[in-house]
């Protein structure tokens, strides 16, 4: 890895395990842009620079690995997966088939108090788009979402989309964050859970699919 590579990384300590905290500050970095599509990065280095052994990191990147965030590189370490404009627009299409109808059959008055309990996520949502904090948005942002989507009792369904959202919110956070567009769409968590506890499936449906379309255009401008 050229010297211009190095990435900004924090040191970590003994409150979580190594293996997770390394995991938290990648994913904060692919968040964050630092770590680029196509560019393969050495364990042992990324090791150095976290003061750890390269062991903790490897078992990281191969988490990383299994969530299609990076792939392995014979020899060499790990590559960040790059998506292409067709893989984009398939995911998004996933989730529109997936997401939208289950959260719109979600909405019902008389589960208002279920809602309500979101709320909180949601609130946290907004505070970390206003302070520019993307890895709290992105850890936020994915509770509220699995959390809704739990209340369809779906299990599998859950698990999916949970994976779909590890492939693809790591695309066009910083850009909406720089463009001070990041509250906007945050905000809308909050219009979500007052259509639901309305029972307003037309308005739950029509926001999701605003919501889902407005991350791909950012994606699109990436």
């Amino acid at each position: 890895m050229a010297a211009d590579d190095r990435l900004d990384l924090p040191m970590v300590g003994e409150r979580q395990s190594l293996r997770e905290q390394v995991a938290q500050a990648l994913r904060a970095a692919l968040i964050t842009g630092e770590m680029r599509p196509g560019v393969v990065y050495s364990a042992p280095v990324l090791a150095g620079q976290f003061g750890v052994s390269a062991t903790p990191v490897r078992e990281a990147m191969l988490d990383l690995a299994k969530e299609g965030l990076v792939e392995a590189v014979r020899n060499k370490g790990f590559r960040v997966t790059e998506l292409s404009d067709r893989d984009l627009d398939e995911l998004t299409e996933l989730r529109h088939l997936i997401e939208v109808p289950t959260v719109a059959r979600l909405a019902d008055s008389s589960r208002a108090e279920e809602f309500e309990r979101l709320r909180p996520a949601a609130e946290k949502i907004v505070a970390a788009s206003e302070r520019g904090d993307l890895l709290a948005y992105v850890d936020a942002d994915l509770r509220f979402h699995v959390e809704l989507l739990a209340l369809s009792g779906n299990a599998h369904l859950v698990t999916v989309v949970r994976d779909l959202r590890n492939r693809a919110r790591l695309y066009g956070l910083a850009q909406l964050a720089e463009r001070g567009t990041l509250v906007e769409s945050a905000r809308e968590h909050l219009a979500l859970l007052d259509a639901l506890k309305n029972g307003d499936a037309d308005t739950v449906r029509q926001i999701m699919i605003e919501h889902i379309g407005h991350v791909r255009g950012i994606w699109a401008e990436h």
